[in-house]
């Protein structure tokens, strides 16, 4: 008898469990490195029940051989901005997509008291103020110098300039990202001026999470670049072939979430061709397919586009198109959906973002960096917008709708594009910045960039703990919280 089953008979029978000869048949023909993790499990769950006989139904359940079906996989797509493109021209476009910001984000701040007392810029120069008012918009330019800040927001009724004094606000001031909604309180000054007294942010509320009744688990994933030499294939691989092991995690895994980046694409930055094993996207969707087709059918997976992928680049992204991948579409499995998404699992709420805008929020913002991508994700939050700087890094579609916004509150935030695995709580939200399984590249050893690749996320939709597979054994790879 093999030891590793001795340690676990012998475990079993002494938290007084009986071994049924037909499970015991099967425990001598498995061969398992993880039978003691698996003896354990068993154990601990049957006590819960007062049961203390282990027989082949539990075996085969916990092996994976048979299909527990206790375990949910209900999915449901609530938003998708993949119908919903219809792109403006020109000018046109641009109005109409910042209309549609402000309105939204108006009425998402009008649940505060403070907004009752709202009132249009253009109606500050034409109507006597009496003590402290509120104006929102959003923000054109701040400006800080010496002990003074100046901040300027922008209405329908037009713009608005205010001078902050206080040092904690003027900190707020710092913060604040062009194209940005404010709310702010403002009073008079001595020379006729405004003087900002309070700034108030959109902001997520408190809330209670939604939680899945099945204890089932959803993996994180971003970031796989096939297609580049960098990609950790084998890394992939065998944590592809774990997900139809019998490890205790494994096989409660019900969704795999692919937060974009798929693969590298081509002609995506200077001289890519040399870091590229497959040169055209047809041969890098052709081996993305096939290695995605080897995950279990009874696992969901859903996948969403990022700036390297094939089809627009522009926010909101529509989903992979078909043309590029019809393998993928015709999935049993498989869900395509756009950038960003907001998909619910088991009832829980999970928002997924590829994260292009971490880019400009990064080079604007004092105290945030690509090493702590849940800082940002906070940021994003408070604003209510995945991406709310216009003109910069980040091409944004003037969309007659602006579908950036985060109108639904999530359960999870799932964000990648850094490459930095890491995780994080906000107000009851659970980041999950998902990282990558492409090694570091020489365009990010040159700024400096520190990826730590190769870490599969998995969230207990019932619990919320999370838990963490580590397949990249060249370094000792730091998952952050």
């Amino acid at each position: 008898m093999k030891k590793e089953l001795t340690f676990a008979l012998n475990y079993a029978l002494n938290k007084g469990f009986q071994i049924h000869p037909d499970a015991f048949k099967i425990l001598e023909n498995f061969d398992v490195k993880k039978l003691e993790k698996i003896i354990k499990e068993i154990v601990r769950e049957k006590t819960k029940q007062k049961l203390f006989q282990i027989n082949q139904d539990d075996l085969e359940t916990y092996l994976g051989i048979k299909e527990d079906p206790t375990l949910q996989s209900k999915i449901k797509v609530l938003s998708d901005p993949t119908k919903k493109i219809t792109t403006g021209e020109g000018v046109k476009g641009y109005n109409a997509l910042f209309s549609s910001r402000f309105n939204k984000l108006k009425r998402i701040i009008s649940d505060r008291p403070e907004s009752k007392k709202l009132k249009s810029i253009a109606s500050l120069k034409t109507t006597k103020q009496e003590g402290d008012t509120y104006v929102c918009g959003l923000v054109t330019s701040r400006i800080s110098k010496r002990n003074i800040s100046k901040l300027t927001l922008e209405d329908p009724s037009g713009l608005f300039e205010g001078i902050v004094f206080d040092n904690e606000l003027q900190k707020t001031v710092g913060t604040l990202l062009t194209d940005q909604f404010v709310m702010v309180r403002i009073g008079l000054g001595k020379n006729s001026g405004f003087i900002i007294k309070n700034i108030i942010l959109p902001d997520i509320p408190d809330q209670a999470i939604n939680k899945s009744e099945s204890e089932v688990y959803a993996v994180f994933l971003s970031d796989l670049h096939i297609g580049s030499k960098y990609f950790m294939e084998e890394e992939f691989t065998k944590f592809i072939l774990w997900l139809s092991s019998p490890d205790p995690v494994a096989r409660k895994i019900r969704f795999v979430l692919i937060g974009g980046d798929v693969v590298d694409g081509v002609g995506i930055y200077p001289n890519q061709d040399k870091e590229l094993i497959c040169q055209t996207i047809e041969e890098q969707l052709k081996k993305a397919v096939g290695l995605i087709e080897k995950i279990p059918k009874n696992i969901k997976v859903i996948i969403m586009p990022g700036n390297h992928d094939p089809g627009r680049r522009a926010l909101p992204q529509p989903a992979i198109p078909k043309k590029y991948n019809s393998s993928l579409w015709e999935m049993e499995n498989v869900v395509m959906v756009g950038n960003p998404a907001v998909v619910s699992l088991n009832g829980v709420k999970v928002m997924m973002f590829h994260g292009q805008s971490i880019d400009d929020i990064v080079k604007t913002t004092p105290g945030l960096s690509y090493d702590k991508p849940t800082n940002v994700m906070k940021h994003l939050l408070k604003a209510r917008h995945l991406s709310p700087i216009y003109g910069s890094q980040t091409p944004i579609a003037p969309e007659m709708e602006d579908l950036l916004v985060i109108e639904d509150i999530p359960d999870i935030f799932h964000v990648g594009h850094v490459h930095r695995a890491e995780l994080d709580m906000y107000k009851g939200i659970l980041l999950v910045n998902s990282g990558s399984w492409q090694k570091q590249t020489p365009f990010q050893v040159s700024v400096g960039m520190t990826p730590n690749p190769g870490i599969a996320l998995m969230v207990n939709l019932k619990t919320f703990q999370v838990h963490y597979e580590n397949y990249n054994l060249e370094l000792d790879n730091i998952l952050q919280s």
